[in-house]
């Protein structure tokens, strides 16, 4: 599969960049079947995504990619992954899922304005307009529920989910910083094998026996969560602007939501289908306007 960075036509990238989002969508439902710890979860999608990397380059005959330093950039981003995925587990110890997923979903919108000042990325305002109406409809898709328990667990949780919301606004900004020399597969395979390393000694701390079946899951869980996920999301990032990944990213929580409805029948009540339309909305009206000329952007002042 050939990326090439000459070409104008941005489709390629961003089909990549909303199965990235759908395939990053799968891991809930992976480890509902796997019924292990997160962070063996975590883990494995992490270690196994990189050793099928690896096949797939020695398959191909790029190991050579592999020989070189990948930069700081790369090696920072796989701590911010491990990072954001520990954060999330801790967040959910403490506070719900809506709570830590409602927060961390800001990442992509921080991310956005982020690279307006630090990368030139300059928004204008159908960019803005598509942003806030995807936030409209992931705050739809939670009822405009965000619900604190008594005590102090709460505040904890959500200290950690924003956390995490910082570790993934900082994926997605590092990758737009990495040195244009350092391949793609070269990058995404660091990526995962330091995170790997990172979560590693939570995941031994679990001490859990693995049955067969469970490796299985794990496996999956390697594949597509794990592997192509996190690679087509690094390829779209280096070619799409923030604002356009950053909406596009919300068939994420749309993918976590049909699945659970599918196969878990947990239905959706009115509002919430709504706020899927609304989001989906937005990603097909941001994916049309990346193919027009571009206005000239507002400048903020």
């Amino acid at each position: 599969m050939s990326f090439d960075k000459s070409t104008n036509n941005t489709a390629p990238y961003l089909v990549l960049a909303a199965l990235s989002a759908v395939f990053m969508g799968t891991i809930g439902t992976i480890a509902v079947y796997a019924n292990l710890s997160s962070e063996t979860v975590t883990f494995f999608r992490l270690f196994l995504g990189g050793l099928i990397m690896l096949g797939y380059l020695a398959i191909d005959k790029k190991l050579a990619l592999l020989n070189c330093w990948p930069s700081w950039q790369v090696i920072i981003n796989g701590g911010l992954l491990a990072g954001f995925i520990v954060f999330y587990i801790q967040a959910m110890s403490y506070t719900s899922m809506a709570n830590a997923i409602m927060t961390i979903y800001l990442a992509p919108v921080v991310a956005s304005v982020s690279a307006h000042f630090l990368f030139s990325e300059k928004l204008n305002m159908q960019s803005v307009g598509l942003i806030l109406l995807a936030l409209l409809g992931f705050a739809m898709m939670m009822e405009f529920k965000l619900e604190f328990g008594t005590g102090s667990q709460d505040a904890l949780g959500m200290l950690y989910a924003v956390l995490a919301m910082v570790c993934y606004s900082g994926f997605i900004l590092i990758n737009r910083s990495i040195p244009p020399h350092v391949h793609v597969f070269t990058r995404s395979w660091y990526q995962l094998m330091v995170g790997a390393a990172c979560i590693l000694p939570f995941m031994l701390a679990q001490d859990e026996s693995i049955a067969l079946t469970q490796w299985a899951w794990l496996a999956i869980a390697g594949l597509i969560p794990g592997f192509l996920a996190i690679l087509f999301a690094v390829i779209a990032l280096r070619e799409l602007p923030s604002a356009t990944f950053g909406t596009l990213s919300y068939l994420e929580p749309i993918a976590v939501v049909s699945l659970a409805w599918l196969l878990f029948g947990q239905a959706l009540s009115p509002l919430q289908l709504a706020g899927c339309m609304v989001i989906m909305a937005s990603g097909v009206m941001q994916a049309i306007a990346i193919q027009k000329p571009q206005s000239k952007p507002i400048e903020a002042s």
